[in-house]
């Protein structure tokens, strides 16, 4: 790991001389701990806020400069010193809480909204995003925009979690090590949301949002060591979110807690005529209700791994050593806990890429080992991106010239220098597209999608052994749930260490619990009390503040 500068151990002190008795130690205060010091006067919004610039002037723009902050909020003191006055409450229970945004959410203000892209440096949006107006309203601070994979790693095949082209590379706080020849971290900071989840494992914002298509909420938690929500399509509002596909696309928290999460959940969970997915939405009165220790006991919790079916053990079959242990070590929680646990392989027919879901992309990656070759894609993904995209280009984005994903390619193809690093073969693919959902292949698609994940995957299995949750490794189930449009509740369960033939530092490994739709209470007073019993979520080593 890169030892912190000089100018950073200067800033960290600095910090920590300034920070009145009772601030909290942000490098692993939770929000509710935040909350509680706002709201007991022990600390202002504006010293808050002040002393998470520090940290990320600090650690993200120095140290071991891990570049999960995009940009910052040029308004954030301002709007946080108006707050000073005004403690967390029932009608505003975020207030003078800073949250970083990932840089696909819009918000009317003076930050632009990029997804990442060189093509839309400056661009901004017409109004805030549904989110950005509810955390507002609950009186969060935007701290400012978190990096992310470009576009939410739509637009090319390969292309390393965490990069963009206006951005640069994620590092992941653990093990920040590039590789020298590439600049590629030797440990991933995750999927697309990669920014969001470093900024809250390294303790540079009290809680912050991403959003996830397949896996890009739950990848980044896992290797960062923090909990999200992948919630049901249709809980939390897309309106005002640069979009991959509609059929998926969904925001959620990440926060150092699980009931940091389902208190950003209250907030965050409203119907919004923007998004007519919101419509069909049942949430109850209070996520953070009901979180309890013994919360697992008696609930049946399926484990998709038969020893006497190896070959059809999709989800544990081929994992390696140490996740094999930290998921021995989990069960056996669990089982110590009350649970009752199924053993029992996912349905054969309910594996996803089902005939006629993918199609072939030649990847175009100057830098991947499969340059050259065609590579199966999803289809719903290649097909919504345009129609999706052009929509928000169309009813969101201002101060640019862009206004279609064609203007995107050609833009980067007359800035490949900069634009183009990994190439854009999935954005050639989706431009090839109609770009307005007629094609029979896509509806096609989208029919077998459903039917493998959710009719013939979750809902079967689920319903075959009477199962409260899935346990899944890592983000290893990610992409079931997605398709069927199920949450998911990811928490850290124990670290791990190596990549390939790679020595690494110790990393993160987390565990999901995914269900079916509407689910997540369940979801989160079991993974709350898997927490409570493990408290495995661990600092990276090198950010403390003193």
């Amino acid at each position: 790991m890169k030892k912190p500068t000089r100018r950073a151990d200067r800033l960290a002190a600095a910090a920590a001389t300034d920070e009145p008795p009772a601030m909290p130690k942000l490098e692993h205060a939770p929000m509710s701990d935040i909350i509680d010091a706002l709201a007991s006067g022990r600390v202002t919004a504006a010293a808050l806020t002040k002393a998470y610039l520090t940290r990320i002037e600090a650690y993200d723009r120095d140290g071991p400069t891990l570049n999960s902050v995009r940009a910052l909020n040029p308004d954030a003191l301002t709007i946080a010193g108006k707050l000073d006055g005004t403690r967390p409450s029932v009608k505003r229970p975020l207030a003078g809480v800073p949250i970083l945004l990932k840089d696909n959410i819009a918000t009317a203000d003076k930050q632009p909204t990029t997804a990442g892209s060189l093509a839309l440096e400056g661009a901004r949006a017409r109004d805030d995003a549904t989110i950005v107006k509810l955390l507002r309203q609950a009186g969060a601070v935007i701290l400012g925009k978190a990096n992310l994979t470009e576009f939410a790693n739509i637009l090319a095949i390969d292309m390393p979690s965490g990069y963009s082209s206006l951005g640069g590379q994620v590092k992941n706080p653990y093990a920040p090590t590039l590789m020298d020849d590439r600049g590629i971290p030797v440990v991933t900071p995750g999927g697309s949301s990669s920014g969001s989840a470093v900024a809250v494992a390294a303790g540079l914002c009290a809680a912050s949002i991403g959003t996830e298509t397949s896996g890009s909420l739950l990848y980044p938690a896992s290797q960062n060591g923090v909990v999200t929500v992948k919630p049901t399509v249709g809980l939390i509002s897309r309106a005002g979110i640069v979009p991959i596909a509609h059929s998926q696309d969904t925001a959620g928290p990440m926060t150092r807690t699980v009931r940091d999460a389902a208190m950003l959940l209250n907030v965050l969970a409203v119907k919004d005529p923007l998004d007519p997915a919101t419509a069909r939405q049942r949430r109850p009165a209070d996520y953070a209700a009901g979180l309890a220790r013994d919360a697992i006991k008696g609930a049946r919790i399926g484990v998709p791994s038969d020893p006497a079916d190896p070959l059809n053990d999709r989800y544990y079959g081929k994992l390696p050593p140490s996740w094999v242990k930290v998921m021995t070590e989990t069960i056996k929680v669990l089982e110590d806990l009350g649970a009752v646990i199924v053993r029992a392989n996912m349905p054969t027919a309910g594996w996803l890429a089902g005939p006629g879901t993918t199609m072939a992309v030649l990847n175009r990656n100057p830098l991947s080992p499969n340059k050259g070759n065609p590579m199966m894609q999803w289809i719903v993904f290649l097909y919504e991106l345009k129609h999706d995209l052009n929509l928000y280009l169309k009813d969101w984005a201002t101060g640019t010239a862009i206004k279609t994903i064609a203007d995107i390619v050609a833009f980067n193809e007359a800035h490949a220098e900069r634009a183009l690093r990994f190439g854009q073969d999935l954005f050639l693919a989706a431009n090839a597209t109609r770009g307005d959902l007629t094609e029979r292949e896509y509806k096609s698609a989208r029919a077998m999608d459903l039917l493998a994940a959710r009719t013939r995957g979750m809902d079967a299995y689920m319903s075959q052994h009477k199962l409260d949750a899935v346990l899944f490794p890592g983000s290893g189930g990610c992409a079931i749930s997605a398709k069927a449009g199920y949450p998911s509740v990811m928490v850290p369960a124990g670290l791990i260490s190596g990549v390939d033939d790679k020595d690494t530092p110790d990393y993160p490994l987390g565990v999901t619990f995914a269900g079916l739709a509407w689910s997540e209470h369940k979801l989160l007073r079991l993974a709350y009390a898997f927490e409570q019993a493990t408290n495995m979520r661990k600092t990276p080593p090198g950010l403390l503040a003193r």
